[in-house]
């Protein structure tokens, strides 16, 4: 397919907004289904972490009057559990909230197995799951999912995954449960839909998370996912509390809400407990999330955590803009170059970096094509449009009242400054210094997936020097709404995503329509990355499908995108 040039007029781009894709991919509807869960097994099975010979296997029991149970647990090729492969029995505490996670080990590689628990009579749903591939590799498939908010809809998308019987792994990039109460993000739509948090406050104690976990878990459709595929997980702040970093959170209060690092404790426990995930060694931090998974002579994929070991405070534009706006160019251009490149603006840390740079150069010298990157938030240079001449007084108002951050943020748009100061582009240095590893280890073939920002992405990463480094695939939420949607902004959203796109070079594609998932398919020469969305989260029945896709193939080393299906005439002329 011919290649759309970049340099069309925006006003030609948004004149064709509404204008039809080049093919209509098909759609299917579905319907949640409740299930049937026992009441001793009501948050179903779960699976994570996969190796070429174990997996983690987790369940959740539900006794009464007891502080431990048995549980027996086996692992099978076939789903009668007729050639079983492992069993045990692990007991579920009441200091460990009655989870229960084992790893199953002595597996073969590439295997499709059946895992099931019992206790007693009763039985566990059965769970499918399988283990990393080795040697030899043709392809692999994964889905790439984010930001599930329980009360802002129904987790159709966790649904439309759990239908595939082809996945390798789902891979969760962050936001797996919220914090917020019922007054919070998200309350209304939850009080429209019957879906409020449970607890209904803001979650800070042990027992808070243990119970939103354990809401998030009894979905039907989350069960569904889960019971369907491994998870490889990472968070990003909203497991512990909107924008995270390592010495505390911009929602956390020391005065209301105790101090961030027992709120951080409380979180990281639960997680662990309620996630199929391995824990890190008794030698490193509980925040060292960050691992890696080779399949085969395929890929490697590295799990990143940018939230809790090391990130720094980031930088709010209430604090700034004040100054920024009366310190003329001077103080913008001192921003840029001193603040926002300062050497302590750290995202990774020093030892997260040498595991990054020791992964990537492992997976090169195995002479692997691929090397994917699970990452919480946005990578790529994107600046912000200057809003201002676009936005009515009305508009900032009601902007106003869904962040009270929208009217410093609109005169920072005006600066020519980064949009997301929560994102890498905040810490400039610190991507730098990822990309430096990157390239020590001669890692090219990076695709980075990011979550975060409840947005399609398809963007370019190119190092400060202009060097190409890779291509990021964004994907949108499982429920959580973008702010980029065409009803924000006083109904511009979709105006500013394409405005976005025009005035970045590196943002190829940008769209906050439609929630969904990232069907990921890699093969040695190339990578198809498909938008699988669904029409609505606000009803059980939904119509799923394909909202744009992506080629990538390796140029000259570097990832790089070169065919793309579904696009509006608007989107294409910005890709």
């Amino acid at each position: 397919m011919t290649k759309i040039t970049r340099r069309a007029a925006l006003g030609a781009a948004i004149a064709g907004a509404a204008a039809a894709c080049e093919k209509t991919a098909p759609r299917r509807t579905f319907e949640v289904a409740a299930g049937d869960a026992d009441a001793l097994f009501a948050h179903g099975v779960a699976s994570g972490d996969p190796a070429a010979d174990s997996v983690v296997l987790w369940t959740r029991v539900s006794p009464s009057g007891v502080n431990a149970l048995p549980v027996r647990w086996e692992i099978a090729q076939d789903a009668a559990f007729s050639d079983v492969a492992a069993k045990g029995e692990a007991t579920a505490r009441l200091e460990s909230d009655f989870t229960v996670k084992v790893v199953a080990g002595g597996l073969s590689p590439g295997t499709r197995y059946f895992y099931r628990f019992g206790v007693g009579d009763a039985r566990s749903p059965v769970g499918r799951t399988r283990t990393l591939p080795s040697g030899a590799v043709a392809a692999a498939k994964f889905a790439v999912v984010s930001c599930s908010n329980y009360p802002f809809g129904y987790f159709n998308v966790y649904d439309l995954v759990a239908r595939r019987d082809d996945l390798d792994a789902v891979i969760h990039l962050g936001d797996y449960i919220y914090e917020y109460g019922v007054d919070g993000y998200g309350g209304e739509a939850g009080k429209a839909l019957g879906r409020d948090h449970a607890p209904p406050h803001e979650i800070v104690t042990l027992a808070d998370y243990r119970t939103r976990h354990a809401q998030y878990k009894a979905d039907p459709a989350s069960r569904a996912m889960h019971a369907a595929h491994p998870l490889i997980a990472i968070w990003d702040d909203h497991e512990t509390a909107d924008n995270s970093f390592a010495a505390g959170a911009n929602n956390h209060d020391p005065m209301t809400e105790g101090s961030w690092e027992e709120r951080r404790r409380n979180a990281l426990q639960a997680y662990y407990e309620w996630m199929p995930i391995r824990e890190p060694e008794a030698s490193k931090p509980r925040e060292a999330i960050f691992r890696a998974f080779t399949f085969g002579d395929l890929l490697t994929l590295t799990a990143l955590e940018t939230r809790l070991m090391s990130r720094a405070a980031p930088i709010e534009y209430n604090d700034v803009v004040p100054g920024l706006i009366a310190g003329g160019p001077e103080a913008v251009a001192k921003f840029r170059d001193e603040t926002l490149w300062g050497k302590s603006r750290e995202l990774l840390g020093r030892a997260q970096t040498k595991f990054v740079y020791e992964t990537l150069k492992a997976s090169a010298a195995r002479g692997e094509p691929w090397r994917l990157i699970a990452n919480q938030v946005i990578m790529a240079k994107v600046t912000a449009p200057n809003l201002e001449p676009r936005l009515t007084e009305e508009d900032i108002v009601e902007l106003e009242r869904q962040w009270d951050q929208a009217r410093s943020f609109v005169k920072f748009s005006t600066l020519g400054l980064p949009t997301n100061l929560d994102a890498w582009d905040g810490y400039p240095a610190a991507r730098e210094r990822f990309y430096r590893a990157a390239r020590e280890a001669k890692a090219d073939g990076l695709v980075v997936v990011t979550g975060d920002t409840h947005t399609w992405w398809a963007n370019n990463l190119v190092a400060k020097d202009g060097a190409p480094m890779g291509v990021e695939l964004g994907a949108h939420s499982v429920t959580s709404p973008s702010p980029y949607r065409k009803e924000f902004l006083g109904g511009k959203g979709a105006e500013y995503a394409l405005l976005t796109g025009q005035v970045n070079e590196d943002v190829r594609y940008i769209s906050g329509e439609d929630h969904g998932y990232i069907a990921l398919d890699v093969g040695r020469d190339e990578i198809r990355a498909a938008f699988m969305a669904v029409d609505t989260i606000e009803a059980t029945s939904y119509t799923a499908f394909e909202k744009a896709a992506f080629t990538i193939r390796r140029s000259g080393g570097a990832a790089q995108f070169v065919d793309v299906d579904g696009l509006s005439l608007a989107e294409r002329a910005v890709f």
